[in-house]
């Protein structure tokens, strides 16, 4: 299904509970000027051209390359795609208007937005996002049910433009609001001036808002009433452009990701419930009766589709220390034959395996010979059980080069039975052979 209809009669939404405007009215009048045209692609991010509203209302339709409907996030085409690609080309779509999204956007003077469904060849494309929930609601309508949609956007702000953002590589952003002020009325300034000029924007496009602070420090909740699917999806998108487009003019920096930072989850909640007709719902049930039928198999579908999502909800495997290999395994579930209970290891192999393989951070040796000279030798003297700790040598100063060599070097074991082997083999792996023969001067230690 498309809207092939005629530019006649274009109604554009207006405020709140106003009356829409006729589009082609304000037109001719100068009051818009130029006409978005977008389709929302796979990140729900609104795509498309800016038109001249004349040129738009003589033509109502537009066009754009099938590749922004197979894209990652940073617009590079993905494979895979029957649609298009770099084996099939990147063909053209056809962008046609749907005459009942026309919205005006304050925040950008003169300009009203238009959402549009993606055709080819005369028919609509199955990958479009606005096309699989359209699909949907056909199935639902089949059954004799229609949705209700509400929507709870959460996003983070934070100081600084996006560009500044990104040149810092997205690290140690400070978030607008210091602490946590969910359901807090005492904003601080900048942000009590971005929320009004975010419920100005989002009131005269016609989606009348909520807005909130959330528990974490600089986020933002953004509530709308229950709507029809498409048009509740719609809205989302609008409150999207018109939140990065504002937070630039306040020189803030939003994020709609799922994890920005560590210890701290914006969500993205949807409300759904199903009517049979204004005052039937379907999920609607006595206080201790069952869940009825629509409601069982609606909860039944999701608990399906979570297989689906297993792989993006499941904790990574993490890689655990030889430490780890002595605590008991997590018992068995019932029924489970393929798990079995790893070795026990003892502490003192435990420590072993932690020596071998942790990172030791190089230590300072002492830049007098080890074990110490006597006087006028340049060999290392014998060391007794008797005297764990030498008297210090002395020697005299040598080239900074010399000392540096040795500043950096494995200090020697220190057990009776290593003592007592140096003593016996002369010079031994951590004995300084660059220092001069000792005298009474004592060396310094090289920084």
């Amino acid at each position: 299904m498309t809207h092939e209809t005629e530019p006649s009669g274009l109604l554009v939404l207006g405020r709140g509970g106003q009356q829409p405007q006729d589009l082609g009215r304000l037109v001719r009048d100068r009051e818009i000027t130029t006409v978005m045209l977008a389709v929302p692609d796979m990140q729900g991010r609104l795509k498309g051209k800016l038109h001249d509203a004349h040129t738009f209302l003589g033509r109502f339709e537009s066009h754009m390359c099938a590749y922004v409907l197979a894209t990652d996030w940073d617009m590079n085409a993905q494979p895979g795609y029957r649609l298009t690609g770099w084996d099939n080309g990147f063909q053209d779509l056809r962008v046609v208007p749907d005459p009942k999204s026309i919205r005006r956007l304050s925040y950008l003077p003169g300009t009203v937005l238009v959402h549009g469904d993606a055709v080819h060849q005369g028919w609509p494309i199955d990958v479009a996002p606005r096309q699989m929930l359209r699909q949907q609601i056909a199935e639902l309508a089949s059954l004799g049910y229609r949705a209700k949609v509400g929507i709870e956007s959460e996003f983070m702000l934070y100081k600084g433009t996006p560009a500044q953002a990104r040149r810092r590589g997205y690290r140690g952003l400070t978030p607008v609001s210091p602490y946590n002020l969910d359901y807090a009325l005492d904003h601080p300034p900048a942000l009590a001036a971005f929320f009004d000029d975010l419920r100005e924007a989002l009131h005269a496009a016609g989606c009348p808002v909520e807005i909130k602070t959330e528990g974490a420090p600089g986020q933002i909740e953004v509530t709308w009433p229950y709507e029809d699917p498409m048009t509740a999806c719609d809205i989302y998108t609008v409150h999207q452009h018109a939140v990065r487009h504002l937070a630039a003019q306040h020189k803030m920096a939003p994020t709609f990701m799922a994890a920005p930072q560590t210890g701290v989850g914006s969500g993205l909640h949807l409300h759904v419930s199903l009517w049979r007709d204004e005052e039937d719902s379907a999920f609607w049930m006595p206080q201790g009766s069952e869940l009825p039928e629509p409601l069982q198999h609606s909860v039944a579908g999701l608990l399906d589709a979570l297989r689906t999502w297993h792989c993006c909800t499941r904790p990574p495997r993490t890689r655990t220390s030889a430490t780890d290999r002595t605590r008991s395994p997590p018992p068995a579930s019932p029924g489970d034959t393929a798990t079995a209970h790893a070795p026990s290891v003892s502490p003192a192999r435990s420590r072993t395996r932690t020596w071998r393989t942790a990172r030791r951070a190089p230590t300072r040796t002492p830049i007098w010979p080890w074990p110490p000279r006597s006087p006028g030798s340049s060999t290392a003297s014998a060391t007794s059980r008797s005297s764990p700790r030498p008297a210090r040598a002395t020697a005299t100063r040598t080239p900074r080069r010399a000392r540096c060599r040795t500043t950096w070097m494995r200090q020697p074991p220190t057990s009776p039975a290593a003592v007592s082997r140096r003593s016996h083999s002369g010079p031994t792996p951590w004995t300084t052979t660059s220092m001069p023969p000792s005298s009474n001067t004592p060396p310094s230690r090289s920084r």
